[in-house]
């Protein structure tokens, strides 16, 4: 049984959520100086862009109007893949500057086709 693709934009927007509250009221110097936050919203990221990417595949008319899908999606993949290379000030930038922006987007969705009431596990 598939999924309701619902369920990846509530994965999503929970992860989108969960950073954001744990970056609130941190600033890039207090990020950088916790290996667990950061490992964290990494963590997040990862499921965000894995999200969107399953979205992408079962319900692609809904993934179209998401229009940083593909950016979130090789966020996730430069994050577990190149996870050596990971340049946490670029993180941070992401954090606070293009996760709103895709929370919102992914949020609207969600209000539009019916929110779910919680996780759903299919």
């Amino acid at each position: 049984m598939e999924r309701d693709p619902r369920s990846f934009l509530w994965d999503a927007r929970e992860s989108a959520d969960a950073i954001l509250r744990f970056t609130a009221n941190k600033s890039e110097e207090a990020y950088l100086a916790d290996d667990m936050l950061r490992a964290a919203v990494e963590r997040h990221f990862e499921i965000i862009g894995e999200a969107l990417n399953r979205l992408a595949k079962t319900a692609p008319e809904i993934a179209s109007r998401i229009p940083d899908l593909a950016r979130a999606v090789a966020f996730r993949n430069l994050l577990i893949h190149g996870y050596a290379t990971v340049d946490d000030p670029t993180v941070w930038r992401t954090t606070q500057e293009d996760l709103p922006g895709l929370r919102a987007v992914v949020a609207g969705l969600l209000t539009e086709l019916g929110d779910l009431p919680g996780p759903e596990s299919a």
